[in-house]
């Protein structure tokens, strides 16, 4: 039998047409056990958050008279003990989490887990493990704290919000060592919430900047990135493939380089994309076009 249920159980349900205990199933308006637990309350839990619905086991008899049970033996009880666990990133293979692991070993940390993985990543496999072992840490009734070197390293803006939801719900603290967010926060805090969209926007003014730049450029007759890989036969080639109605992984594959460092080697599907886009551009602009 899952075993999820406990873990709703160990919150007060936050419906106020519901208010049970920690230990209790759910109830329904005519004090009737509900057939399964109310979205506000099995979302305090972090695994659970994105359910549909969390049915009522059969244990807690589903449709009989609801009574209070007793509370779970750790609910309302004040943390024993601290537990600091620590997360690092790198957005590349070559760059080094050196600096990050010395900055958590000075502030004391002793499990960290790390990564090497772009924030625009959906899923990050290490802060998820540290994120559900600092949950269950917490459930055991020890004070926990996610500590990491700063903010950036965990995600900007919506990310960022969302991870602190998380936390919240678990009730784990939230520590940077470094960086605009400098030191611990609650991630419910309205300070916490205002620095993080702060730095969302911060990610979405550079790419704005970035664009602009590269904009610019071209309009200056400016290449943007490395040496072209295309010759006149590629883009003959390729606009004969595209005739066929061939996808551009599929007209990638039958393309060669012939020239510089990447000579024998296929171009990649986006390469094929600018090119013939450029190609689309300047036909249309041409005189007489």
């Amino acid at each position: 039998m899952s075993d999820d249920f406990k873990r709703v159980e160990a919150n007060d349900c936050p419906m106020s047409t519901c208010a049970v205990p920690a230990g209790s199933p759910c109830r329904t308006g005519k004090n009737k056990v509900a057939a399964q637990y109310h979205t506000a309350r099995f979302r305090l839990v972090p695994q659970l958050a994105k359910a549909l619905n969390v049915p009522t086991p059969a244990v807690r008899k589903p449709g009989a008279a609801w009574t209070e049970l007793p509370r779970p033996v750790n609910a309302g009880v004040e943390p024993v003990g601290h537990v600091r666990i620590g997360y690092a990133r790198a957005s590349t293979a070559r760059q080094s989490l050196d600096a990050q692991l010395d900055s958590l070993a000075a502030a004391g940390v002793t499990r960290v887990f790390s990564e090497k993985i772009s924030t625009r990543a959906t899923t990050r496999p290490e802060l998820n493990k540290a994120v559900a072992l600092a949950g269950e840490l917490r459930a055991s009734g020890v004070r926990v704290t996610l500590v990491v070197h700063e903010h950036k390293r965990l995600g900007r803006g919506i990310e960022l919000a969302t991870l602190a939801e998380e936390l919240k719900a678990s009730d784990v603290g939230l520590e940077f060592l470094t960086g605009e967010l400098q030191g611990s926060h609650d991630p419910s805090g309205i300070v916490f919430t205002v620095l993080a969209a702060l730095s969302g926007s911060e990610r979405e003014y550079i790419r704005d900047r970035t664009l602009e730049g590269h904009e610019s450029a071209r309009t200056r007759g400016k290449t943007i990135g490395g040496a072209s890989v295309a010759d006149p036969d590629m883009l003959a080639m390729a606009l004969h493939l595209r005739k066929q109605e061939l996808s551009l992984r599929d007209i990638a594959a039958r393309l060669v380089i012939t020239t510089g460092k990447k000579k024998g080697q296929h171009p990649s599907p986006a390469t094929v994309m600018r090119m013939l886009r450029e190609h689309d551009e300047q036909t249309a602009t041409a005189p007489g076009a």
